[in-house]
């Protein structure tokens, strides 16, 4: 399943690198488009890439479940663990609660590192309460 992206997410050049236990993986590829200070991760775009996936995550669930909400953000904390390279960035959200109207995802965002590992020393996390108003009321 491709996650359907949003005309920001897309102007990011976020794209959908695979799927785990259900939930998207999205990347962004580094580029003149996201990068901030030179030869790093804009923390504009990890943000966007974070929120991205957060959403992404939660629209994969509750497709999975046969449910239709319009999604609205009630907060989102970002936490900026460690400076982006000018390397792939991934992001995967995981959903902590999901009830009726709310729903609490964890998204964390990480780099390959030399050795092909790297989600163990993520460069940012967030965390998302999000509001899910049912499209009929």
């Amino acid at each position: 399943m491709t996650a359907e992206l949003t005309p920001y997410a897309r102007s990011l050049g976020i794209t959908t690198d695979r799927q785990e236990d259900g939930a998207p993986v999205l990347k962004v590829d580094f580029g003149s488009n996201v990068e901030g200070r030179p030869q790093h991760l804009h923390g504009g775009a990890t943000s966007g890439l974070l929120e991205t996936a957060g959403y992404a995550a939660l629209r994969a669930e509750l497709a999975r479940q046969g449910r239709s909400h319009q999604l609205k953000p009630i907060n989102i904390t970002v936490q900026f663990l460690a400076a982006g390279k000018s390397k792939v960035t991934f992001a995967k959200g995981n959903i902590f609660r999901l009830g009726r109207r709310n729903a609490n995802v964890e998204v964390l965002a990480w780099q390959e590192a030399n050795d092909g590992e790297g989600r163990e020393r993520p460069i940012a996390s967030a965390i998302m309460n999000i509001l899910m108003a049912d499209p009929e009321s």
